[in-house]
């Protein structure tokens, strides 16, 4: 096997393997946007910000203002 080519295979391989582990961490969310809104509904249904946010400090809002 040619040197270049077994270079370009592990290459490959590595940016294959990059890209399948960053797949659900990065581009999954984004294309399903509604369901994982709907998990975190779910997830934070019960937990009333104000009693854990540390220090006093003033609980997150969307600087963008969207809904």
């Amino acid at each position: 096997m040619s040197r270049n080519l077994r270079m370009m295979l592990v290459f490959g391989g590595f940016v294959a393997a990059v890209g399948a582990a960053f797949y659900p961490i990065y581009f999954r969310p984004l294309m399903y946007t509604r369901e994982y809104q709907q998990d975190q509904k779910v997830n934070r249904a019960g937990i009333n910000q104000e009693e854990i946010q540390p220090g006093g400090m003033k609980v997150w809002s969307d600087p963008f203002n969207r809904k």
